[in-house]
């Protein structure tokens, strides 16, 4: 056997290799691939024979990765995903393909979503895939092309293109307001705060830039801008957020400004390409769309 051809097994042996990882056992896998047992077994043992290792450790009761077969599962599900996305998209999409975008929640839902008929219009040929993360993610172990990320422009091998800055301001509910005394933003420092817990130090940044010391006691913390929102809304305290993710509310008058100067935020919303997705079609023609939509000449930092 010439070694190109013992480094790539063939898709069915890694099937079977995958489905026994995934599931720990043979009779499992055999009745999802619709495959003797025996047949499972061959193929797992071809590829054992064709490495020259142990990928499974075996008794009378169970089946469990070997430590070099944890590694090569984690390689294969991958590899066997990827050729499945690719799958679907030569059905689904014969031309430009599929973007496979992770989104913030809030800003996904509240800014992008709005905006993302244009893009179907213009694009016709370009299947978005959304998928919701907060904070960073490997792309490859995830099978995402590009993502929407708000914090600093160093995400590992990957262009940050910067997409807007971000000023913060307090807010509060009229209700809230009316049963309390708020004329500086001292008062604020002791009103029970709100707090998101992927920005730690928004208050203590809010305030130092007040020129004022942070109150170091516990507030309610909360994962999603929209539920602090709500929590907000509800009188449960004073929150810190977007300008842009609360327009609809602020014009509602379902919040209202709390005494102080909003602040531009240290980290800005960034669109982040892994370098090698640089020159997909998909990720090239959303970001030149994204970029008209915000009106700004692209910026963009390689990490």
């Amino acid at each position: 056997m010439n070694v190109q051809r013992r480094l790539l097994p063939n898709t069915a042996t890694l099937a079977a290799f995958e489905a026994v990882a995934r599931l720990g056992s043979f009779t499992a896998a055999a009745r999802e691939l619709d495959l003797t047992q025996g047949a499972v077994s061959r193929q797992v043992s071809l590829l054992e024979e064709q490495f020259g290792r142990r990928l499974f450790d075996r008794d009378s009761r169970n089946v469990r990765l070997s430590p070099a077969g944890e590694i090569y599962a984690e390689a294969v599900r991958s590899a066997l995903g990827q050729l499945r996305d690719a799958a679907l998209g030569l059905m689904s999409n014969r031309h430009s393909g599929v973007l496979n975008l992770a989104i913030l929640p809030t800003f996904g839902t509240r800014w992008l979503m709005p905006l993302i008929p244009d893009f179907v219009v213009r694009h016709p040929d370009i299947t978005i895939n959304f998928a919701t993360r907060i904070g960073r993610f490997d792309f490859a172990r995830e099978r995402l092309d590009a993502a929407i990320h708000h914090g600093m422009p160093d995400w590992p091998e990957a262009d940050c293109t910067l997409l807007m800055r971000e000023t913060v301001m307090p807010v509060v509910s009229p209700g809230f307001l009316a049963t309390r005394a708020i004329v500086t933003p001292t008062d604020i420092s002791r009103l029970p705060l709100l707090h998101m817990a992927t920005r730690p130090g928004a208050w203590s940044e809010w305030f130092e830039n007040q020129g004022l010391e942070a109150p170091t006691g516990p507030g309610m913390q909360f994962e999603q801008f929209g539920t602090v929102a709500q929590a907000c809304m509800a009188g449960l305290g004073v929150a810190l957020l977007p300008e842009i993710l609360i327009a609809g509310e602020l014009q509602r008058s379902q919040l209202v400004p709390a005494p102080g100067t909003p602040m531009q935020s240290r980290s800005a919303y960034y669109l982040v390409v892994p370098h090698d997705k640089r020159g997909h079609p998909a990720v090239a023609s959303f970001r030149d769309w994204l970029l008209s939509q915000i009106g700004k000449e692209p910026a963009v930092l390689a990490w």
